[in-house]
């Protein structure tokens, strides 16, 4: 009987991950979250996300020192055009190539928003999940997702508790 739980569990998880996979999300932009995580009822998200080294990540690969450290990490041409650099600075240059110089937002950690932005989705969790939200629920996840580029990058150690403690930018809760 066990076997039967845990195979029906894993065939319910295959067909809600297919599904996620079958749908047709895209990306819309930073400005669109504005709209609604600008507010101190939403923890000011968006603003704190522009005060971060993430909103201006784009930026990164055409100044000058971008030139001298590709250089010395042996890559050749333009790091504004190169995939390494643009894969941790701009993340989304290849699946929306018009918000590549947006840098690192809110899409990147959240998933494409083009289904679960409006507020009536978003005002219950369960259904934004499925409509493509990305919830990275505890600190673990966090740390994985932010070391796929701040892990040595540049031969700079990261301390993720100091830099998450920069960038969060939690919900808070109703008193």
């Amino acid at each position: 009987m066990k076997k039967l739980v845990y195979l029906g569990g894993a065939v319910g998880i295959g067909v809600f991950s297919l599904t996620l996979l079958s749908q047709n999300f895209a990306y819309v932009g930073a400005p669109k979250c504005e709209i609604c995580h600008r507010t101190e009822k939403q923890g000011m998200q968006y603003p704190i996300w522009l005060k971060t080294l993430h909103a201006k990540s784009a930026a990164a690969p055409s100044s000058a020192a971008a030139g001298q450290m590709a250089q010395a990490m042996g890559l050749a041409g333009n790091p504004a055009e190169n995939e390494k650099c643009l894969k941790c600075h701009a993340p989304l240059y290849q699946k929306a190539p018009e918000l590549k110089n947006g840098g690192v937002t809110c899409e990147v950690c959240h998933g494409p928003g083009s289904e679960y932005r409006k507020l009536s989705i978003m005002q219950k969790r369960e259904e934004a999940l499925k409509k493509g939200l990305t919830h990275l629920q505890n600190p673990d996840e966090i740390r994985k997702s932010c070391l796929a580029c701040h892990d040595n990058a540049h031969g700079i150690k990261f301390d993720f508790n100091a830099a998450h403690e920069k960038i969060k930018h939690l919900i808070p809760r109703a008193k």
